[in-house]
């Protein structure tokens, strides 16, 4: 099974993406995780990619779908594949589309995680963590016994600058006008969407994404 997972953040992608690689055994591909493998490998690639996130400039698609085919090409046939962080635009969609049906593997599945804007603030904008052993809290799903200072070593509690609402609503907003052509492309494709709510429990969300893929012969 190939799969792309899609979520804004604060959704839950990341638990998601795990609970899902062991469910199927799938390969998980981060994109994050091969731009900083591909930059510490020291190859040409690496050395442009650096360059070019050194001068604050977005990688283009070309290199972005080379290092991804590339590394969606190690990838055993017989196994699953996750893409995660990829693609982020329409014409990194089309790329990957390219290559899969060159290869003779398309897609079975376009995954995405939704949620609540006003959800995703406040699990977001409600994390702290301790200034001095780092404990993580959650100012309505897991605080502190001692208020604004950690139960574990009475250190003070601080909130990361990106987690303020401000940065957070920033964050959204550039995720959906990234996303949303990319979504509409492939349900123009014919490519199956899955559309999973987001605002329910870890275990529900699960459960339905689990149960969608399996209906698709996974």
């Amino acid at each position: 099974m190939r799969i792309v997972l899609m979520g804004p953040p604060g959704a839950g992608k990341g638990t998601q993406a795990a609970r899902l690689v062991e469910t199927f055994g799938m390969k998980h591909l981060s994109s994050g995780d091969i731009f900083r493998a591909e930059k510490a490998s020291g190859s040409e690639l690496g050395r442009k990619l650096s360059d070019i996130m050194a001068s604050g400039a977005l990688v283009p698609d070309e290199i972005v779908v080379e290092m991804m085919a590339g590394a969606i090409a190690a990838v055993d046939e017989s196994a699953g594949l996750m893409l995660d962080g990829f693609p982020r635009t329409v014409a990194q969609a089309e790329a990957l589309d390219t290559t899969l049906k060159e290869n003779g593997t398309p897609l079975d599945a376009v995954v995405v995680i939704t949620a609540d804007d006003d959800e995703i603030v406040g699990r977001i904008t409600g994390r702290r963590a301790c200034g001095s052993c780092g404990k993580g809290f959650h100012v309505k799903f897991m605080p502190s016994g001692k208020g604004d200072v950690c139960d574990a070593c009475d250190g003070p509690l601080t909130q990361r600058d990106d987690d303020r609402e401000d940065v957070v609503r920033e964050r959204l907003a550039a995720y959906k006008k990234q996303t949303e052509p990319v979504i509409a492309y492939y349900r123009g494709s014919g490519a199956k969407v899955i559309e999973v709510n987001g605002s329910q429990s870890p275990d529900a969300v699960t459960a339905d994404m689990v149960e969608a893929l399996r209906s698709l012969g996974g």
